[in-house]
């Protein structure tokens, strides 16, 4: 059982990271002024997704291991960092990839 909730959190870390990417929209929902989302937007809206996904991640530690265990800064580092790699196939499409498909 644990493996599967490791595994499904990966895949929802994922996704989540690629989101803010691969929609046009602002928060998924919402259509950004002028039709067009920002860089500023989609940062904003991907650090929002590794915040929510670090409370999800909070959680199923509570619920797997019984209790939280404390951390430093390093692992908040190398989460980020972490994060930050999970969002390059998203970010490589939508800057650069794109572009060269609409041509």
């Amino acid at each position: 059982m644990t493996i599967f909730l490791i595994t499904v959190f990966l895949l929802l870390a994922l996704l989540a990271a690629n989101l803010p990417w691969l929609s046009e929209r602002f928060f998924i929902f919402l259509q950004p002024p002028g039709g067009k989302k920002r860089f500023w937007m989609e940062f904003l809206e991907w650090l929002v997704f590794y915040l929510l996904i670090g409370i999800v991640a909070f959680g199923l530690e509570m619920k797997t291991m019984g209790g939280l265990h404390s951390q430093d800064w390093e692992f908040y580092a190398v989460s980020l960092c972490l994060f930050m790699v999970f969002a390059l196939p998203g970010f490589v499409y939508r800057h650069t990839l794109k572009r060269h498909l609409m041509q």
